[in-house]
């Protein structure tokens, strides 16, 4: 005999459910602006309270009132170099002395700077394009997915870039260490799992302030060639965002998301 249950039309759950956050604890860095800013703010009106982080504190603590005022949810804000491994305990730390819990995770400080030419980019440069885009995420991941694993259950979010898949020649190291963070979302997805699940955001180009520094010309001309043939706004990155730190995305773990307009 099947012992399925069955439900009747009143009690079937919400879909809208599997996206709530309610009561989960979030930890976003470079959260006080761009893609973070919308993914922190998110996750609070999805009923989470969130830990802003990134260098600029004061940036921080704008988010966090907005959140505290437009959600009613609780938020910290804290002032991190996510390159420095020294600095990244602090954070945790505080993160959690405040809520006792991280149950999401995202990974998306980052940057990426312009050079001419290659031979502009100098070790200094270097170092500190792979230290903020795979040293910090795999510092922070290493300490609160731990903590997730042991506490049974979490999701960690890295945010990557679709330069890791079509590096260019004026973003290599930028390229290289977002490639470098695909790889390390598998490593960890395996170590941490089946508890916890990781997995990678791959954004597109977003029109975030660091747009500021494009050449805008070739930028628009390189996105009438995806299948949206635009450039996204912020905002566009909190579906998928939402999907991956929720219920929704249950049975997904050490695959990339992709939000870019289609690339070719």
């Amino acid at each position: 005999m099947d012992d399925t249950p069955v439900h009747t039309k009143g009690d079937l759950p919400s879909p809208f459910d599997l996206f709530s956050l309610e009561g989960k604890v979030a930890l976003v860095t470079g959260g006080s602006r761009g893609m973070g800013r919308e993914m922190s703010v998110a996750f609070a009106r999805a009923g989470a309270d969130v830990v802003v982080a990134s260098r600029n504190l004061e940036k921080c603590e704008e988010v966090a009132d907005e959140i505290r005022s437009t959600t009613g949810r609780d938020a910290l804000a804290y002032s991190c170099h996510m390159g420095r491994w020294d600095e990244i305990e602090g954070l945790v730390e505080a993160a959690y002395a405040k809520f006792g819990k991280v149950d999401v995770l995202v990974n998306n400080a980052g940057m990426s700077p312009v050079y001419d030419k290659v031979t502009d980019v100098t070790e200094k440069m270097y170092d500190s394009v792979l230290n903020l885009n795979l040293k910090g995420p795999f510092r922070l991941t290493q300490l609160v997915g731990t903590r997730m694993k042991e506490r049974g259950s979490g999701s960690v979010i890295n945010v990557s870039s679709t330069g890791s898949l079509r590096p260019m020649g004026s973003i290599i190291p930028y390229a290289a260490a977002k490639n470098g963070l695909n790889a390390m979302t598998e490593g960890y997805a395996e170590l941490l799992g089946p508890e916890v699940r990781v997995n990678t955001l791959m954004p597109g180009q977003y029109l975030t302030d660091i747009a500021a520094a494009w050449d805008m010309q070739h930028t628009n001309r390189m996105a009438s060639r995806l299948h949206l043939e635009r450039i996204g706004n912020p905002a566009e990155i909190v579906g998928a965002a939402l999907f991956l730190a929720s219920d929704a995305s249950s049975y997904t773990s050490g695959t990339i998301v992709r939000s870019d307009g289609g690339i070719p």
